[in-house]
């Protein structure tokens, strides 16, 4: 993957940022098992700068939570893109938008809820 740390404002990067390709171990269908039952299911949108998570499970009183993810680094129309991974989860079911911020540290994934360093 090209590097992006030289986009400036307004310019359009070259390539997906080279820190995304550490969430490259999470792509394929994973089984869910234990006090939920599913599939999760991460797979990259063409380009390469979003990673894309599909939500289907079954909690042990029958509710279900089908929903999708959105990751990849924020590029808002004549900015750079974030120096964070940022990610959007709509849930179907409930109609919510729920933000995260992912941190990859060697073999370690911290996945913050509403953005870094928030107790949540």
């Amino acid at each position: 993957m090209a590097d992006t740390t030289n986009t400036e404002a307004g310019d359009q990067p070259t390539g997906p940022n080279p820190d995304l390709k550490a969430l490259d171990r999470l792509v394929g269908t994973w089984a869910m098992s234990g006090d939920v039952q599913g599939t999760v299911t991460y797979e990259w949108m063409e380009g390469g700068f979003f990673l894309i998570q599909h939500v289907n499970l079954e909690d042990a009183n029958g509710q279900r939570t089908r929903g999708i993810e959105i990751i990849g680094h924020l590029h808002r129309y004549n900015e750079a893109p974030s120096p964070e991974i940022w990610s959007r989860y709509y849930g179907g079911g409930s109609g919510e938008t729920l933000d995260y911020v992912y941190e990859v540290e060697g073999d370690a994934l911290t996945i913050w809820f509403g953005g870094r360093g928030l107790p949540a």
